[in-house]
């Protein structure tokens, strides 16, 4: 295998969704290089649907200071612009779903029941696990579903990339239910639907959450080859 090729399976298989960071700032430069690349995606007839908003510094400070300070109040988490998982989640998803959870929380001490424990940890989401990049995705809410799939592509670009050049990431759909917030902090358009948003930097190999691995399904279990 040619060298190029093995580099960019590695990153690809190396990806997993670091949540605790180092403080260590990703220079702007690097930050461009990898959106620049991401921006390759492909998209339906090249319309290119894809909006990131870059936070570092007091901006990143302002906008995880505007979310506490509403989930300091106890009230429970809004519910995002478009349904991210469906009402009634059918097998195997629920099941995989429910693995990875108690995966982390097992090592993370938090046991079945303990909804303190599990909400003082989800505030780590918005505080984007420490990185010192946050990433915020929007679209235009007027293009069809396609835009998802475009969006989807160059979120994985970014990952990847990121990967390759030592940095690690971590999507995160958890933003999507303070669309109300972020849109005031980012003075976003109405036409603008807050999907997620994604940390990156580098990874803090002493937290313990990065201890988890996710399990993935044998090729065989979603694959059909056809011949």
């Amino acid at each position: 295998m040619i060298p190029t090729a093995t580099a960019v399976l590695d990153a690809i298989t190396s990806r997993r969704s670091v949540r605790g960071f180092t403080d260590a700032p990703v220079p702007r430069e690097t930050i461009e290089t990898i959106l620049e690349a991401s921006a390759r995606a492909p998209s339906a007839t090249n319309t290119q649907p894809w909006r990131v908003h870059v936070l570092t510094g007091a901006a990143k400070d302002r906008l995880i200071s505007a979310i506490m300070t509403e989930r300091a109040t106890g009230a429970a988490e809004p519910a995002p612009e478009y349904p991210y998982y469906s009402a009634e989640m059918p097998e195997p998803y629920l099941s995989r779903r429910r693995a990875i959870g108690w995966k982390l929380y097992g090592l993370l001490g938090i046991g079945k029941g303990d909804r303190a424990g599990a909400r003082a940890w989800h505030d780590q989401n918005y505080r984007f696990f420490g990185a010192p990049v946050g990433m915020i995705f929007t679209l235009d809410r007027r293009l069809g579903l396609g835009a998802y799939i475009d969006l989807g592509m160059f979120m994985q670009n970014i990952m990847t990339a990121a990967r390759g050049l030592g940095l690690d990431t971590c999507p995160q759909a958890a933003f999507a239910g303070y669309h109300a917030i972020i849109r005031q902090q980012l003075a976003l358009p109405a036409e603008d639907i807050v999907l997620c948003g994604m940390a990156l930097g580098w990874a803090d190999n002493t937290a313990i959450a990065n201890q988890v691995v996710a399990d993935r399904e044998p090729l065989e279990n979603f694959a059909v080859f056809r011949e």
